[in-house]
């Protein structure tokens, strides 16, 4: 007896210890990875754009659906293989260049928008720069958002499902350390 309670002791400690650490972290963060494809922008632009092709490249998402658009801009319901399914909407978009995307989902213990910045580096090469601008909500998922996973775990992902498509010529590159605001 005297050892289970030991163990629960342990347990109830730790878990106090990641939620005083997961407090003391600032909701918001910035995380930022480029990466270059022997591909023209826009390819690359016609890939990320195309939601409804997702599944086909991006092992996770599992299925894509279409949403009416809302005050004009595009939308679609995302469904992975970890976790409820996630409604986005692209607040901006300038072909071949520059997509911005956000969850507007407002249920959800985590939130943001990724920017997704194409540069034509000449002879049919690209980098992709994507910045991820995110919140997360609860102290737990803060925790293992910092320091188990990387805020840049999900860039680093997809950009290595664009890898799937289009050669990748580099390694992916840490545009900057993970700010934190």
């Amino acid at each position: 007896m005297r050892y289970a309670l030991i163990v629960i002791g342990v347990i109830i400690a730790v878990v106090g210890f990641i939620c005083i650490i997961g407090w003391s972290l600032p909701v918001r963060h910035q995380a930022t990875v480029e990466r270059t494809f022997r591909a023209t922008p826009a390819q690359l632009f016609d890939l990320i754009t195309n939601v409804t092709a997702f599944p086909s490249w991006r092992s996770e998402v599992t299925r894509v659906e279409l949403l009416p658009d809302e005050n004009g801009h595009r939308r679609w319901v995302e469904a992975t293989k970890h976790g409820a399914p996630i409604t986005y909407l692209v607040e901006r978009m300038v072909p071949e260049r520059l997509l911005v995307g956000r969850i507007a989902n407002t249920d959800l213990p985590f939130g943001g928008s990724w920017t997704y910045e194409l540069e034509p580096k000449g002879d049919g090469v690209t980098a992709v720069r994507v910045t991820e601008d995110g919140e997360v909500y609860n102290p737990i998922f803060r925790f293992v958002s910092r320091f188990v996973m990387g805020h840049d775990r999900t860039i680093r992902q997809y950009l290595a499902a664009v890898a799937t498509r289009f050669p990748a010529v580099d390694e992916p590159i840490e545009a900057g350390a993970a700010a934190h605001r």
